[in-house]
């Protein structure tokens, strides 16, 4: 039987995990509210009664939310109120917008150690850099391709 305040905790710890790696705290307490619903979506009002908080520390945190594509937003039927959803696969589709940021960071890297001189502590330092981010643009799309395959193995889909 579900324990709503065990839920809550839990929910809260997650929140405070995704914080800490630089999530605003908000969205990151409004994903998990939507990520633990039994419901298939949530108003704005419902997860601001689940978290006790104003309607407009909701509003930021969905738009934030679905900027990263991590929530969707439908219309609910016969309201005027919309409804937040997580999207099918919302850890992908984060993941997959991130690669863009990948490139763009190998890029910049290589553009600033060229601007440090070849062959200096701080040039190899940030060519590594480079060398990182790109490896992980390449890597990604393998990773994604690997993570489809285990969730059809594991009966995830």
């Amino acid at each position: 039987m579900r324990d709503e305040e065990q839920v809550r905790m839990a929910t809260e710890r997650m929140a405070m995990v995704f914080t800490s790696w630089g999530f605003p705290r908000m969205a990151a307490r409004v994903l998990m509210t939507v990520m633990t619903a039994d419901e298939d979506a949530l108003t704005a009002g419902q997860i601001g009664e689940r978290l006790a908080v104003s309607p407009a520390a909701v509003s930021g945190a969905v738009r934030y939310l679905m900027q990263v594509a991590m929530l969707e937003k439908e219309p609910q039927l016969g309201s005027r109120s919309d409804v937040y959803r997580l999207p099918d696969n919302p850890w992908y589709e984060a993941t997959a917008l991130k690669n863009d940021l990948f490139i763009t960071l190998a890029n910049m890297a290589e553009e600033v150690a060229l601007a440090l001189g070849e062959d200096t502590p701080a040039a190899r330092r940030v060519q590594t850099m480079n060398e990182y981010f790109k490896f992980i643009h390449e890597a990604l799309p393998k990773l994604i391709d690997l993570w489809r395959e285990y969730k059809v193995e594991h009966g995830l889909d």
